[in-house]
């Protein structure tokens, strides 16, 4: 027989007594004592589980309280490592833009330093940029018709660049100025000079038909005479040797 069994036959047994239905005797078996007793220990029974269960309810709730912090947690942690990745990733993109952008701007100084190939009267050479930039420069004032200043521009050109593959045309273009701007003194001296630093070059017969023809307007007609002879004996195969006939036909 268990407690719980005694004492609610004790409560029933005194029950039975208050309504006369036990005997004495029996209600002896059972004092009031025991019974208050009795009754005490099954309320602090019934009080200790429902303790018991308030207990595990709270214990429950804290684990579920905790387990909702560490998610909020985790993730904010989570969106703190996004927002990091986030930038490292901008920094990234950044630096390699940064870099192609170094890396663009060496080659291209390299470049203005680099030689270059280019034709000059059919022949191929190596220049260097700021060689051909500036000769390209004084080029293009002699064709828009800016004599003085391609003149000034091929001087500068002769000066800093004197060992220039394109010192034939300079100088060609130096006497082919002056005869522009009518300076014929100075046309026939620089047109001279060229012949004579490079007789061989494909501009030689040309620049004596500028001689001549500065000659001519200086009204020494025996000088041009001798002059297109020249090209004639000198540059038979030259196209400016066939000009040379026609205006030596022309002065007789």
């Amino acid at each position: 027989m268990t407690h719980r069994t005694f004492v609610l036959r004790s409560l029933l047994a005194s029950s039975l007594v208050g309504l006369g239905l036990l005997s004495s005797p029996a209600h002896a078996l059972f004092s009031d004592d025991e019974a208050r007793k009795a009754i005490l220990e099954l309320r602090k029974e019934v009080r200790d589980q429902s303790d018991n269960h308030s207990e595990r309810l709270m214990q429950s709730q804290r684990v579920q309280l905790q387990l909702s912090q560490q998610i909020d947690q985790l993730q904010q942690e989570v969106a703190r490592l996004r927002g990091q990745i986030e930038v490292l990733t901008k920094q990234v993109a950044d630096t390699k833009q940064a870099q192609r952008d170094i890396f663009l701007d060496v080659d291209a100084r390299l470049k203005r330093f680099e030689p270059q190939t280019t034709s000059i009267d059919g022949e191929e050479v190596t220049v260097a940029p700021d060689e051909k930039r500036d000769f390209d420069a004084a080029i293009e004032r002699f064709r828009n018709g800016s004599y003085d200043q391609a003149l000034q521009a091929l001087q500068t050109f002769a000066k800093a660049f004197p060992n220039s593959p394109y010192m034939p045309v300079v100088l060609f273009y130096q006497g082919s100025s002056h005869y522009a701007l009518k300076d014929y003194r100075n046309a026939i001296l620089q047109q001279q000079a060229m012949v004579k630093a490079f007789p061989q070059n494909a501009r030689a017969a040309d620049a004596l038909l500028i001689v001549a023809g500065s000659q001519i307007e200086l009204r020494n007609f025996n000088g041009a005479k001798a002059t297109l002879e020249r090209i004639i004996r000198e540059y038979p195969d030259a196209p400016a040797a066939a000009t040379a006939k026609e205006r030596l036909e022309l002065m007789k």
